[in-house]
């Protein structure tokens, strides 16, 4: 299995060092034309870790994305994990999982994929939930979404939760959820990755979009 790269929010002289990149995928892609596409991406920026987040149910549908995306990742050495569908993590040789819940449901599911399994949990605006599922063994934790958005409740992880988080806990932590060039430059100091997605995939060029939205990390 590839391997997340550890990537901690500062070094030990507290100088800050530059988050990497989570990339998701869109929720609907076309099989025929997109892993093109998303290989392009892949290789215009250094990508840490790629999550298959797709919105079908339709399990050939899944395993299909997920065995053509697989191999693009593991030729380039990038660690993919799946949204949710713990039974086909082993089963598409993907190397781990993202939860959209905490606690036991992180506990099982490391007894379940075993130590080498990454395990990710989104904990949406809850510094609760993200201390449960860091203590149940989580390699990361997903705060979202930072920036404004009509979807779900309104709510959004704040900047003072990111930066409560990288000063007293340990485990990394991504930052998610209708990211902008200006959040991306006043969360750098206090995230590990950026989980971005949506945010490119709408353009016509989705690696240049991700160098506009990645801009102000090289700045």
């Amino acid at each position: 299995m590839a391997e997340v790269k550890d990537m901690p929010a500062t070094d030990t002289q507290d100088t800050p060092l530059v988050p990497q990149t989570y990339l998701i995928t869109p929720p609907e892609f076309e099989l025929s034309t997109f892993p093109d596409v998303f290989a392009r991406v892949l290789d215009s920026n250094e990508i840490a870790c790629v999550r298959l987040s797709m919105a079908t149910q339709d399990e050939d549908r899944i395993c299909r994305a997920a065995d053509a995306l697989r191999a693009i990742c593991h030729e380039r050495d990038i660690a993919i994990v799946m949204d949710k569908h713990i039974p086909l993590v082993e089963r598409l040789g993907l190397d781990g999982v993202h939860l959209g819940n905490t606690g036991n449901s992180v506990r099982n599911t490391r007894k379940e994929l075993g130590p080498d399994a990454i395990i990710g949990a989104y904990c949406g605006h809850s510094q609760h939930d993200g201390m449960t599922a860091g203590e149940a063994g989580a390699d990361y934790i997903a705060f979202g979404p930072v920036g404004l958005t009509p979807l779900g409740d309104g709510s959004r992880a704040e900047l003072d939760l990111f930066q409560w988080w990288s000063e007293m806990i340990e485990v990394p932590v991504v930052a998610e959820g209708a990211l902008d060039a200006d959040l991306i430059a006043a969360l750098a100091p206090f995230t590990d990755f950026f989980g971005v997605g949506p945010e490119i995939w709408s353009h016509d060029a989705p690696a240049e979009s991700l160098n506009a939205l990645l801009a102000p990390l090289r700045g």
